[in-house]
């Protein structure tokens, strides 16, 4: 369990007020997800080990998906690993666009020590590393040539390391940012930093010094990542980490669009045993993975990432990666945690208003009408929750097992689409994917 600054305890109850996953602090109240995640630690041993790998997280709403990946994460950084965690839209992120999830990949890149946009301080650690090398084998650090064998060493090292497959124009503008930095222009090299994290708003002076035109093609973005991803090696780091979260948001794209994307998917499944050290984690519905209109259309890769389940057991090695839904004893332990972890200077006071009783009863009244379903409430239930214990910190009389009305909540609009099991909105098309459908 991570040691919580007062500052990570705000941010929990603050995101959690909002109906929001914590980015942090999450593996204080994880509760009964941890047989999946041993085997998130069994992937992310295998990236470590110079495995390229994909798994693929399933789950109703409300079953934890969202907080299971960002548990993930912390888990990953905690173990040495770069991550990304990228939200699937169908407004700025297209899919199938391998150029657009690449700009999300490096908007997103972080580490224990950079959580976002991370790549200016992975890259500076990396060429850090090869001035250490070169000073350790005897070069002087102040000769006027020492510039000069550090780019030498960044050519030779990406060389080596990507086998020559990383772009020219990578190499040429991962040299030229140093060069920049070396004369001190720092606001030149942090444009072309931006350049090669994807973005389409780079001057087009920075990018002549560096020679270069234009901006990362869709055809390109995966050599890109690959180039990427050997620096964060190279950098000190396990490997990259990236998580594509809400993967059924591609079931509302246009057909066209839909049909890309699954391709796009299956490319990556295809190419990830190529990228030694990159663990690609995916969430999506059982709607996603199942349907016609989603994995289970696309027959090369449905055939690769099937869904196998033996009566109740399913084995946790294979490709999907199931999360079952919260139950009302689940829901009580992770409350009890969160009563642990509140922020309060009365804990006795706080223990006795937000009893094991009240906790009970609570789970039980907010549950009540779903039919038994616990799993479609858990952040509704948290919302409530959290109000509950705000309430007893601010009113020292307030007496939730009194005040609280005890009346079953109003289902959200995706609560009540869950509960009724409505697919999501698709156009009229019932055609298959188009197994040779590509961009």
């Amino acid at each position: 369990m991570s040691t919580l600054t007062r500052r990570d305890v705000e941010h929990i109850f603050e995101s959690l007020r909002k109906g929001l996953v914590p980015e942090r602090g999450i593996d204080t109240f994880a509760v009964g997800i941890e047989k999946q995640r041993g085997e998130i630690h069994r992937q992310l041993d295998l990236a470590a080990d110079g495995e390229g790998t994909i798994k693929f997280l399933r789950g109703g709403y409300g079953c934890g998906k969202t907080f299971t990946a960002r548990l993930a994460v912390l888990d990953a950084q905690s173990k040495g690993f770069a991550t990304s965690f990228v939200v699937v839209s169908d407004n700025d992120l297209r899919f199938h666009r391998f150029d657009d999830v690449y700009r999300k990949v490096l908007t997103e890149l972080g580490t224990s020590s950079c959580p976002r946009g991370a790549l200016g301080d992975i890259l500076d650690r990396w060429i850090g590393h090869i001035e250490e090398s070169l000073i350790a084998a005897g070069a002087d650090e102040d000769a006027a040539d020492f510039d000069d064998k550090v780019r030498r060493r960044l050519d030779e090292d990406l060389a080596s390391l990507t086998g020559g497959q990383a772009p020219h124009d990578f190499v040429r503008v991962v040299q030229t940012i140093f060069d920049m930095k070396q004369r001190g222009d720092m606001a030149e090299a942090g444009a072309l930093i931006s350049w090669l994290c994807g973005s389409g708003n780079v001057a087009a002076s920075a990018k002549k010094v560096a020679g270069i035109k234009g901006e990362i093609g869709s055809r390109d973005a995966l050599d890109y990542l690959r180039g990427v991803l050997e620096i964060v090696k190279a950098a000190g780091y396990k490997g990259l980490v990236i998580v594509i979260d809400e993967a059924e948001t591609i079931l509302r794209m246009r057909k066209d669009s839909r049909h890309k994307s699954l391709n796009g998917i299956r490319q990556i499944a295809d190419a990830a045993g190529g990228y030694p050290g990159l663990l690609w984690l995916f969430t999506g519905t059982a709607e996603f993975f199942d349907s016609r209109h989603g994995v289970a259309g696309l027959a090369p890769l449905h055939d690769r990432i099937r869904f196998l389940k033996q009566g109740r057991f399913a084995s946790l090695r294979q490709a999907q990666l199931e999360l079952t839904p919260f139950d009302a004893d689940r829901l009580r332990a992770v409350a009890l945690r969160l009563r642990e972890l509140y922020p309060t200077a009365d804990q006795a006071h706080l223990d006795a208003m937000i009893s094991t009783e009240f906790v009970g009863r609570l789970v039980k009244q907010i549950t009540a009408g779903f039919k038994g379903d616990v799993g479609v409430v858990p952040r509704q239930f948290l919302r409530e929750f959290v109000t509950q214990m705000d309430l007893v910190q601010e009113h020292e009389d307030y007496d939730p097992m009194v005040e609280y009305g005890f009346q079953p909540a109003e289902l959200s609009p995706e609560e009540q689409t869950a509960m009724a099991g409505d697919a999501l909105s698709l156009d009229d098309d019932t055609g298959l994917v188009a197994q040779e459908d590509v961009w």
